[in-house]
């Protein structure tokens, strides 16, 4: 394989961690700041690129580091080398409550596209770039803008995503998804946004478009995008965080929050 080969094991359910079983000298590659806890005899090193090229010079770890922060994500990713006598283990975990998506990319064919802030972590060898939808009215209107990731290799791949996943096979299917439920899909899908009627946009709650996912292929579904946690918890937050606090607090609340109380 090109990529090294690590084992796993997911633990926990709602709010899981991956922990990653790196044997001498191989190596792990996560986002900054997804390491939990690691054993002793590995060591991390900050760099700029996932080190899937080999003998890359520094145009080049500079061009893969500007496609990452086209997607907002850090310039540099963290490598995790097991540099001890025998197996040593690291775990990573997801920022928010969901679940983890385990991907060996040998059998997705080779390639994924995900959403750009769904990828946790990738044995060594695996390339991490960027991709443009073909759309413009995708790119537009799709909540996520322009640009995917996409994830190239034969080995072990880490995703993560919120609440609750699903996978969908599609055999020259069509489904229609809340843009931000989509997780990743694999490159025989076709991905486009389409118009909703307007009563249905403006009374039913669920936005003026979907996407429309058609092909042949494996599309990963989340069922709590964060943006849709993230507006909840807002809403719900005290006024002084730009809330309007609902539920628990009730009239007692409202008194606390003029006397200062939270």
């Amino acid at each position: 394989m090109k990529c090294h080969e690590v084992d796993y094991t997911i633990i926990g359910d709602d709010l899981q961690t991956v922990e990653v079983e790196l044997d001498p000298g191989e190596t792990v590659v996560a986002e900054a700041g997804a390491m939990n806890w690691m054993d002793d005899g590995i060591t991390f090193e900050a760099k700029m690129g996932d080190g899937s090229a080999a003998n890359e010079g520094l145009m080049g770890k500079l061009f893969s580091a500007g496609k990452r922060a086209l997607t907002g994500e850090s310039l540099f990713m963290t490598h995790f080398t097991n540099q001890g006598g025998g197996k040593r283990s690291v775990t990573f975990g997801a920022p928010y409550p969901g679940k983890i998506v385990p991907l060996d990319m040998a059998q997705c064919g080779g390639e994924m596209f995900c959403q750009k802030d769904a990828f946790l972590c990738a044995a060594k060898g695996t390339s991490i770039g960027i991709a443009f939808t073909k759309r413009f009215g995708a790119g537009f209107f799709g909540g996520e803008g322009f640009i995917l990731q996409r994830l190239q290799g034969d080995g072990m791949a880490f995703l993560h995503a919120g609440g609750t996943i699903v996978e969908k096979k599609l055999n020259q299917d069509v489904i229609k998804v809340d843009t931000g439920c989509i997780v990743g899909f694999t490159p025989g899908i076709d991905y486009n946004i389409e118009r909703v009627g307007l009563k249905s946009a403006f009374f039913g709650g669920e936005g003026l478009f979907l996407a429309t996912l058609r092909g042949t292929g494996t599309v990963y579904l989340q069922s709590l995008p964060f943006s849709r946690l993230a507006d909840r918890i807002i809403a719900h937050a005290p006024r002084q965080a730009g809330g309007e606090r609902q539920g628990e607090g009730s009239v007692l609340g409202a008194v606390g929050d003029l006397l200062g109380g939270r």
